[in-house]
């Protein structure tokens, strides 16, 4: 008999009662050398290196998997588990560290979260659908916005907005995480709609060209939104952005132009990528000159990180560097935001 038909049939063996220890790891690490288009040994080899915890192992053979066949729903939920699995991990280490050296309130800035964002999380945001990237991340973004919660320009805007009797004790919530549409996950704080929005996205390059992550202030200038108030709201957003577009074109234009050049800025409109193209007089030029924002949909001012940048990578995959990252950025354009928002 050939060799390959009985390896494959072993391997088949295992996963049938379940046996995904050594074993069956190697009669399917054997198969993927020998039938490197096999997607059931890449599947296989990926579910036996995760239940023996080798978690970049899984990873890596789960892209594999993917590549071969990015509609393979087995590596799909395969993909979520061992995001799942390294968030838990990451976090497992992380509590007992805190627990034993507490710290006041006033030295958390450096308090470590659940995790960054390294390959692995970008694979599987280029390749899960949107629902189940946003369960798979979920933890670990929403690791970053709690901590954002206790810096002083989220108790800045919170006030800001409180004091326009809008409602809210925190700047995010937990669930804050949505999908817009694949490859892209995005959160706004509490109640933005319809606001100037302090708003995270991150991108898969699978779809957007480059694994990124973005932190400034977007404007949402869709239609799309509850009924009940979609109109009122359409309106107001609509007058945040033209009191945006006055102000970056008087007082802030060269603070801005200025602070893009120094900080990585970039502008991003529509279901485009980061602007990347455009100096930053030439992007502040922009945002003064557009007349077509509506037909756009979404106008976005702020930092970007990119994987494929050492640098970048090292402050994305670093949680604590990363949510410092996020409150420079935020506190930065806070002035600008207030502005914007009180109608100063």
């Amino acid at each position: 008999m050939d060799p390959i038909i009985t390896l494959e049939q072993q391997a088949v063996d295992f996963a049938r009662r379940g046996e995904f220890g050594l074993d069956a790891r190697r009669a399917n690490e054997e198969l993927t050398r020998l039938t490197p288009a096999n997607q059931g040994a890449w599947t296989r080899l990926a579910r036996c290196c995760l239940e023996m915890g080798q978690l970049d192992e899984a990873t890596s053979a789960l892209d594999s998997a993917l590549q071969i066949n990015p509609q393979n729903t087995i590596a799909r939920n395969l993909r979520i588990e061992v995001t799942k699995r390294r968030t838990a991990l990451t976090a497992a280490v992380a509590v007992p560290r805190r627990r034993a050296t507490p710290a006041p309130r006033a030295s958390r800035a450096n308090a470590p979260t659940a995790g960054g964002f390294t390959r692995q999380e970008f694979n599987s945001l280029g390749h899960l659908s949107p629902d189940a990237a946003v369960e798979a991340l979920s933890p670990r973004v929403e690791a970053l916005l709690m901590a954002l919660n206790d810096r002083p320009f989220a108790e800045t805007i919170v006030d800001a907005r409180n004091r326009a009797a809008q409602s809210g004790n925190r700047l995010f919530r937990r669930n804050s995480l949505h999908a817009s549409g694949a490859g892209h996950l995005y959160a706004i704080h509490h109640g933005g709609r319809w606001e100037p929005q302090i708003d995270v996205g991150v991108f898969a390059g699978r779809q957007w060209g480059r694994d990124s992550l973005r932190a400034g202030i977007g404007f949402n200038l869709t239609s799309n939104g509850p009924a009940a108030d979609r109109e009122q709201g359409r309106e107001r957003v609509l007058a945040y952005f033209d009191r945006f577009q006055r102000l970056v074109a008087s007082a802030w234009r060269q603070l801005l132009t200025d602070w893009m050049g120094a900080n990585g800025g970039f502008i991003q409109y529509g279901d485009r990528p980061a602007a990347t193209d455009l100096l930053p007089k030439d992007a502040v030029a922009w945002l003064i000159d557009s007349r077509n924002a509506l037909d756009a949909g979404w106008v976005f001012c702020g930092r970007w990180l990119f994987a494929d940048r050492a640098e970048h990578a090292e402050t994305l995959a670093d949680a604590a560097r990363l949510t410092r990252w996020m409150e420079q950025t935020f506190t930065d354009l806070l002035p600008l935001w207030t502005s914007v928002y009180r109608g100063n």
